[in-house]
């Protein structure tokens, strides 16, 4: 009996390496439709928008641009060794709240860094010491904040935490943690060996996320029970990953950059299917 339990167990842990291993050669989607192309060569990490400006996220440095004619009307520099890995922002009224850490040392470390939007002025800083992760997101909705904490599979990376532990966490108005999701298995196959790179809130109630290098934006939501997010669908994008953020006011323009290139790009999403 002992024995057939075992080997029971182990044709399943073949099969879902099966399903996991197919899931991560699937070729990506076709492409959404860019809508515009902005240069900036702040444009290493991510892109943010408020509908009017759309800002360019380095590790420590922001530009920010118009986007009626794509002109530079901002600019702010940061001390390297103060920020050594802003990954992602959001904006938050008169904020620009960016996801922050030390990657790739260890032990890991992450802050949050807010910003006056007008003149990019370094407002404050929240220190989050250490975490389950480096801090790679963080994004508003439904009045509370969403962050994701990345684990990768080598550089960056802390011992006995790997990609399969990057986790999504809700947080009240203080950044204390409050619940967590877990990311799909099929996800963080597409992932691998890197982790979620940016995250963004859709107007239609589902959670989009990216990775670090695919063209892919992964659509998800809350689950109903359980600590796992459920991945509803995958849309192509023209760019390799990294951090995104939806345009408010512009339905279904989502904002990610192309990092080679040095310029962000608005895609036209369609609805996920």
């Amino acid at each position: 009996m002992v024995r057939t339990l075992l080997v029971g167990t182990a044709l399943l842990a073949l099969a879902g390496a099966a399903v996991a291993q197919q899931a991560k050669e699937a070729p990506s989607p076709p492409p959404s439709p860019v809508g515009l192309r902005i240069k900036a060569p702040e444009a290493h990490q991510g892109a943010a928008s408020d509908g009017t400006y759309v800002y360019a996220i380095d590790n420590d440095r922001i530009g920010k641009y118009r986007i009626a004619d794509g002109r530079r009307v901002a600019q702010w520099q940061g001390e390297r060794r103060l920020y050594p890995h802003m990954n992602s922002c959001t904006v938050v009224g008169v904020e620009l709240v960016c996801a922050a850490s030390n990657y790739p040392a260890v032990p890991q470390t992450s802050a949050v860094e807010i910003f006056d939007t007008k003149t990019l002025k370094h407002i404050r800083s929240v220190s989050l010491g250490f975490g389950p992760g480096s801090l790679t997101v963080m994004d508003r909705h439904a009045g509370k904040w969403w962050a994701v904490f990345a684990n990768y599979e080598g550089k960056g990376g802390e011992p006995g935490r790997d990609y399969r532990y990057t986790l999504l966490v809700r947080m009240d108005d203080a950044f204390r943690a409050e619940a967590s999701w877990a990311f799909p298995a099929d996800v963080l196959s597409r992932f691998a060996p890197k982790s979620c790179s940016g995250l963004s809130w859709g107007a239609d109630g589902l959670i989009y996320a990216t990775g670090h290098d695919r063209p892919e934006v992964y659509a998800l939501k809350l689950p109903e029970a359980g600590s796992v997010l459920e991945h509803v669908g995958t849309l192509g994008i023209a760019t390799p990953g990294q951090a995104i953020d939806w345009d408010p006011k512009a339905p279904r323009r989502l904002w990610s950059i192309g990092r080679g290139a040095g310029e962000m790009v608005a895609s036209e999403m369609p609805p996920v299917r």
